[in-house]
């Protein structure tokens, strides 16, 4: 299989953009006072929708100083945050733990960290789905063991690509050809039949499903695997106004906790669909709250919120972070110790008297 990383590719593109030229922090005032930033967060990864609960509900408004202004850039997936947040046009954005963990690595260019987490899942990103007429599989095993010789596509670089090597290494299953395609490639690749796979995340794959172009066949909850996605914010946000990092968990942690009870599905998804209008609010349903059955790679949890850096979550980034380097996505095999800043998750929580996880999602049999 090719090593190349389009993730790689693009977090190149924007050091080379950017040159060496030194992000200049943005006036940001000071503490207590009004403040005007970006937040960016990707439009179709479900594992991120806690921050279009922040930003219709408006939640940072209890939270940050009055007359405090927050303008969105939400592009649709997440390397574009990556660009934005290293030329300092994006001060706060929510991502996948790939981009993430990539985001971190440029401090040489603008030094970002994390510091909160919006999601650990095993079946958010990590999906296998196979074309509509594929045999019917008993078992997610077997369906790998079909993707010998097969055509396999997915987002190089990305959660997905690294489900998706994971599980057919260990399987000692070589396909005929590994494709590097964009999620909305791989969607027309499944209508045109010229993929037999591909590993992809929620929302596509419920669209997919429900469009009768493919069906799922396994998931992390098979593997063991899991994804995640969390909240990066620029060092220099975080050092001249720590009192605007702690109001903005603050909103997150409002978000995750309406997220986390049942009664508030409809509008969830709701509050979606108004920002995601391209799915449909079935499709959006059943990326956050459908339970598909085990030998389809379904699982009880959809989604977990620890919110901080738990065990599990500095496990996730500490292996994912292997994987980005083992495909040249990344120059290091480890992250730098500062890019990880737990101090104002962990302060907000005990503000409120609560621990990780904040919060679960259950999935919902149909």
């Amino acid at each position: 299989m090719k090593t190349y990383s389009s993730l790689a590719a693009l977090c190149l593109l924007a050091t080379a953009s950017i040159g060496s030229i030194s992000a200049t922090a943005a006036s940001f005032g000071k503490p207590g006072e009004p403040v005007e930033m970006t937040v960016g967060f990707p439009c179709c990864y479900a594992a991120t929708w806690s921050g279009y609960v922040v930003k219709e509900k408006e939640l940072w408004k209890q939270h940050l100083p009055e007359g405090s202004v927050i303008n969105y850039n939400i592009p649709i997936a997440g390397p574009p945050i990556v660009n934005g947040m290293l030329a300092d046009k994006i001060q706060v954005g929510y991502l996948g733990d790939m981009p993430a963990i990539a985001l971190t690595t440029k401090e040489r260019v603008a030094d970002v960290r994390l510091v909160a987490t919006t999601a650990l899942a095993k079946d958010q990103c990590n999906i296998l789905l196979v074309r509509e007429d594929a045999p019917d599989f008993a078992a997610p095993d077997e369906a790998v063991a079909w993707l010998q010789d097969k055509q396999v596509a997915v987002p190089r670089g990305s959660c997905g690509d690294h489900f998706a090597s994971a599980i057919m290494k260990d399987s000692g299953v070589e396909p005929s050809n590994y494709l590097n395609q964009t999620i909305e490639v791989i969607s027309s690749s499944f209508r045109a039949k010229k993929i037999d796979a591909a590993s992809v995340w929620e929302p596509v794959a419920s669209q997919l499903v429900n469009s009768g172009l493919a069906r799922r066949a396994a998931s992390g909850a098979n593997f063991d695997m899991t994804d995640g996605a969390f909240i990066a914010m620029r060092q220099d946000l975080i050092e001249s106004r720590p009192d605007v990092v702690r109001a903005w968990l603050e909103a997150e942690l409002d978000a995750q906790l309406f997220m986390s009870d049942p009664q508030n599905a409809k509008e969830v998804v709701q509050i979606i669909h108004k920002n995601v209008p391209q799915f449909s609010e079935q499709d959006l349903h059943d990326a956050l709250y459908r339970r598909y059955a085990e030998n389809q790679g379904g699982n009880a949890e959809r989604l977990v919120q620890p919110f901080t850096f738990t065990d599990e979550v500095r496990e996730l980034l500490a292996e994912q972070t292997t994987f980005l380097h083992s495909i040249k996505g990344i120059a290091v095999s480890q992250m730098r110790p500062e890019a990880i800043y737990t101090d104002a998750a962990d302060e907000v929580l005990a503000r409120r008297g609560l621990t990780a996880p904040v919060g679960r999602i259950e999935g919902v049999a149909q």
